[in-house]
């Protein structure tokens, strides 16, 4: 049986996944899954007995309808190390939907998102500093929630993704032009699906908050002395411009 879900957003968190994924919901030609981020994937208990196959998945999402794509929206993808096998062996042409934002921001944004859910009790920086040791708890898997540092690290994800998928098959846009122009970004999803163009009918207003206060000068040098090969090295992996990414917002620090 053909694979039926044609393609993931599959990251990354804090990224502006909740936003695109509701615009395409309101497509004429596109089924989302009934909810953001099914976790399938993702899901070790699933695949411990080996892949649990195609019906489980599609329990997520209206029956198929002839013509129309089907998508899904879990940013841990891009992020989770046994994803991209995964997916391959459903269905090997996937369309991966990625969306990056600048890595010092995600990490605080991510940490302020954890607080806000009681699962962090840390202040930011001696969450950053403590970071090593809570991923080493987690092995030999990655930890959900305390990897506010280490899912900055695209470009290892990126090539994890590569290594199983054409480039063709992924398409890369960056969060911060979403959100200045999100009807640009909107029609080159559109573009690279294959389906109509239409235009966002809502604001990108999806889990959008408020800071009480920026994350401090100390905890914005200390990610940008870790970030800044990465993100020099993001910039010709994927030919962008991110010097904006390495300098200081007010509403930061």
């Amino acid at each position: 049986m053909k694979a039926s879900v044609d393609f993931l957003i599959a990251g990354t968190q804090k990224g502006g996944t909740s936003s695109l994924d509701a615009c395409l919901r309101g497509h004429p030609d596109i089924d989302m899954a009934f909810g953001k981020e099914p976790h399938f994937f993702d899901n070790e208990d699933l695949f411990r007995a080996g892949f649990p196959g195609d019906a489980q998945y599609h329990a997520n999402f209206p029956p198929h309808v002839p013509g129309r794509l089907r998508g899904e929206a879990t940013p841990i993808y891009m992020y989770w190390r046994e994803v991209a096998a995964r997916v391959h062996r459903y269905n090997p042409g996937m369309k991966w939907i990625i969306l990056l934002r600048n890595p010092i921001g995600r990490a605080y944004s991510h940490w302020n998102m954890e607080r806000g859910r009681k699962a962090e009790n840390l202040p930011f920086l001696e969450a950053l500093r403590a970071e090593g040791e809570r991923l080493r708890s987690a092995l030999p898997l990655q930890h959900r929630v305390f990897s506010y540092v280490d899912r900055g690290f695209y470009g290892g994800q990126l090539q994890r993704i590569w290594s199983l998928f054409p480039r063709s098959q992924t398409l890369i846009l960056r969060s911060d032009v979403f959100r200045r122009d999100p009807k640009t970004v909107l029609n080159a999803v559109h573009r690279f699906l294959g389906v109509r163009e239409v235009p966002p009918e809502r604001e990108m207003k999806e889990n959008s908050g408020v800071y009480p206060a920026g994350m401090g000068r100390e905890a914005w040098e200390y990610l940008r002395g870790v970030f800044e090969p990465e993100i020099r090295s993001l910039e010709s992996l994927l030919g962008w411009d991110c010097r904006d990414w390495l300098a200081p917002s007010v509403s930061m620090v």
